[in-house]
C-alpha cells in the first residue's frame, strides 16, 4: 500500500458523515478536532486572564475587582469557544435553540441549589458585601476570607481551619462584617477595685494604661467611665478604639492594657477586688447537760 493509499484512506475516514445537524453534516474529523480545539482555547484563555491580571496587579488594582474581572473573562472566554466550535462544524446555533432550553429547564430543577450559589457568587463579586480580605463572623464561626468562588467562599478561621462556605447562605443569613466600612473596632476593658481607693487617681491610671498602648487610636479618645458601686468593688470601664482586621488584634490590645493596669496598681497600692463576705452570728449557744438518772 503506497503512502497515497494510506492518505486517502485516512481522509476518507476523517470525512465520514457521522451525524446531520439542521441538514449539516458533522463528520468523524470534526469530532475528533473537538477536544483538541476545546484544549487551545482553554490554555490560550488561561494565559490571557493571567496575563491582564498580572498588569492589573501591578497597577495595584483592588483584588476584589481583579477578582471579579477574572471571572468575567472566563465566562466570556467559554462562551466564545463553544461559538468557535459550532462555527467550525458549520452548525447553526439555532439548531440548538429547543435542545439546549429542555436542557436547562432539567438541569434548573435538578441543580437548584447550584444554581442558587451560582448566582449568589456573582452578586458578592458584584455588588461587593463581602470582600477578599474582610474578617467575618458567621453564625459561630469567625475568620478571614481568602476566595470568593462561584459556588462558595473560602474562610480561614481563627485557628487556622479553611471553610466553604455556600454563597447563598452568606446572603440568606446574618453576616457581620467587621471590616466592611473601615477596620476600626472598639474595644472595652473593666476592672474593679476595692473600697476606699481613690476614684479619681484609679480612673488616670486607667487611662495612663490605655493611652501608652500604641494600637490605641487618639481618635476617637479612650473614654474612663466610672461605671457602678458593685457589691465587693468599685466598677470602672475603659473603651478605646484599635485598628485590627481580625478578632486577634482585639484581644491583643485588651491583654496589653490589663498588663499594664496591674503593674500601675501594684506601684499605687490600688487592690483589685475580689469577692468577700462578712458573717454574723446572732444568738446564744446553750450547753444543756443531761443527768443521767439512778436506776
Amino acid at each position: 500500500m503506497t503512502f497515497e493509499q494510506i492518505v486517502e484512506q485516512i481522509t476518507a475516514l476523517l470525512t465520514f458523515n457521522v451525524i446531520n445537524v439542521s441538514d449539516q453534516p458533522v463528520t468523524l474529523g470534526d469530532i475528533l478536532f473537538i477536544p483538541l480545539l476545546i484544549i487551545i482555547g482553554l490554555l490560550l484563555s488561561k494565559w490571557l486572564i493571567k496575563l491582564i491580571s498580572k498588569r492589573l496587579r501591578k497597577k495595584k488594582t483592588d483584588p476584589n475587582v481583579i477578582h471579579l474581572i477574572e471571572r468575567i473573562l472566563f465566562v466570556i472566554a467559554i462562551a466564545v469557544i463553544i461559538i468557535s466550535i459550532l462555527d467550525f462544524m458549520n452548525v447553526p446555533i439555532a439548531a440548538f435553540a429547543f435542545l439546549s432550553g429542555a436542557i436547562a429547564i432539567g438541569f434548573g430543577f435538578g441543580a437548584q441549589n447550584i444554581i442558587n450559589n451560582f448566582i449568589s457568587g456573582w452578586i458578592l463579586m458584584w455588588e461587593r458585601p463581602i470582600r477578599i480580605g474582610d474578617f467575618l463572623e458567621v453564625e459561630d464561626t469567625k475568620g478571614l476570607v481568602e476566595e470568593i468562588n462561584t459556588r462558595s467562599t473560602r474562610i480561614k478561621r481563627i485557628d487556622g481551619v479553611h471553610l466553604l462556605i455556600p454563597n447563598s447562605k452568606l446572603l440568606e443569613n446574618t453576616v457581620v462584617n467587621w471590616t466592611l466600612v473601615d477596620q476600626f473596632v472598639r474595644c472595652s476593658v473593666s476592672v474593679g477595685v476595692a473600697y476606699g481607693s481613690p476614684a479619681k487617681k484609679v480612673a488616670e491610671l486607667i487611662m495612663q494604661a490605655t493611652t501608652e498602648q500604641p494600637e490605641a487610636l487618639t481618635e476617637p479618645k479612650p473614654l474612663v467611665t466610672f461605671d457602678d458601686f458593685g457589691d465587693n468593688s468599685l466598677m470602672f470601664q475603659v473603651t478605646f478604639w484599635i485598628s485590627s482586621r481580625a478578632e486577634t488584634g482585639l484581644r491583643v490590645a485588651k491583654s496589653n492594657v490589663r498588663f499594664r493596669l496591674e503593674e500601675l496598681f501594684e506601684q499605687n497600692d490600688i487592690v483589685v477586688a475580689f469577692p468577700q463576705r462578712d458573717i454574723h452570728i446572732d444568738g446564744s449557744l446553750q450547753l444543756v447537760k443531761s443527768e443521767r438518772k439512778a436506776d
